[in-house]
């Protein structure tokens, strides 16, 4: 009977969690970051007290004193988007590189559109001058593809940065324009350091230099962890019963002294704050049976929905998420998902800008 219950519970949050935002919000989504990082919106939900206040995101200074921890990912987005051709019939084809198998043998594994046009043993060519070639050797899902690209006269150091310049930042799919060049810096925090990403950790887009420096002098700790955010942070949730829903494979990287310094403040009882659903689901995978976090090198594909039981961070900064994702299931675990609906139909109300380049929440 628990087992039926906590399943039947599971389908009514699919369901409940739908209505939080209405069929059509493109006219939310914001296509454009806010001009200065630091002076987007920003909606503080006190779950203690169920009120919401409406601020600016530089704000958060107000938030937080001396020897709080603000987790920070600095994972750096690489340009995963190639645009190229197929060999013989000169087809236009799109490989989304999700990750380096091995970099020796310049194999990836990647997304290739259109999928139905591809096959193995086809050769795909990218650039105009001396373009960089590239076989399909293995299908690893019904998109997924292993693919090599073949030998030249570069050393791997100049066949990457070769792969570089070809490539496009990796705007999500709901931003509609076409990148510009002002993407690449935008769509990166400005503490990213090692490239692995194939997208933001959209909460810490909202730092500025400025901000952290005054958060600093303030006295409050900003460790960095590294997980690298994947594909399946865009995947929606396909199941009825979300405890099914299998997550993609991150890597994460959480180092001893990271662990030392939240530790530390949890047992002095200050604020612990997880800058995005990123960093929150790599603390809660490395969790000691005494709650404490423990370092990490490795990979997790940890989901977290409610009901979850959250043992590192005690607040979290986020932006507004798609709905039936798995960011937004974090979010509902997180603030409770009556509150989570409150502080949607909130922002619809106030105009809030939604998703990656969107406006931001203090979960407090």
């Amino acid at each position: 009977m628990v087992v039926i219950s906590r399943t039947y519970n599971h389908i009514n949050f699919i369901s409940n969690m739908t209505v939080v935002l209405p069929v059509d919000i493109r006219h939310a989504i914001a296509e454009y970051p806010t001009r200065e990082r630091d002076e987007c919106r920003l909606i503080v939900a006190d779950r203690k007290t169920g009120t919401i206040e409406h601020r600016i995101f530089k704000d958060i200074l107000e938030y937080f004193d001396e020897k709080d921890v603000l987790v920070l990912n600095n994972s750096k987005v690489f340009p995963a988007r190639v645009f190229g051709e197929k060999e013989k019939t000169g087809a236009k084809i799109e490989i989304f590189l999700l990750r380096e198998l091995d970099k020796e043998q310049r194999l990836w594994d990647a997304i290739v559109e259109p999928a139905r046009k591809i096959r193995i043993g086809n050769k795909l060519y990218f650039g105009d001058e001396e373009p960089i070639v590239a076989e399909v050797i293995d299908n690893t899902t019904s998109r997924g593809r292993t693919i090599r690209f073949l030998p030249d006269d570069d050393d791997n150091e100049e066949f990457e940065k070769k792969l570089r310049r070809l490539g496009q930042t990796p705007l999500p799919k709901y931003i509609k324009r076409e990148p510009i060049k002002d993407d690449e810096e935008n769509y990166q925090t400005i503490y990213a350091k090692h490239e692995g990403a194939v997208a933001a950790p959209t909460a810490g887009l909202h730092f500025s230099k400025h901000l952290l420096k005054r958060l600093e002098i303030k006295g409050t700790h900003l460790p960095e962890i590294t997980l690298h955010v994947g594909i399946g942070t865009f995947d929606p949730v396909g199941v009825e019963d979300i405890s099914k829903h299998r997550m993609h494979n991150e890597q994460l990287t959480i180092t001893e002294n990271v662990a030392q310094l939240v530790n530390e403040a949890k047992d002095n009882r200050k604020k612990v704050c997880a800058v995005g659903t990123t960093v929150m689901r790599g603390l809660e995978s490395s969790v000691s049976a005494k709650n404490k976090l423990l370092p990490f090198d490795g990979w997790t594909n940890k989901f977290i929905y409610p009901p979850h039981n959250f043992s590192i961070a005690n607040c979290m900064i986020t932006n507004f998420h798609v709905p039936k994702s798995t960011l937004l299931m974090m979010v509902s675990a997180f603030a409770g998902v009556k509150f989570t609906k409150k502080i949607y139909k909130e922002a619809l109300n106030e105009n809030y800008r939604f998703y990656s380049y969107g406006d931001a929440m203090l979960i407090l």
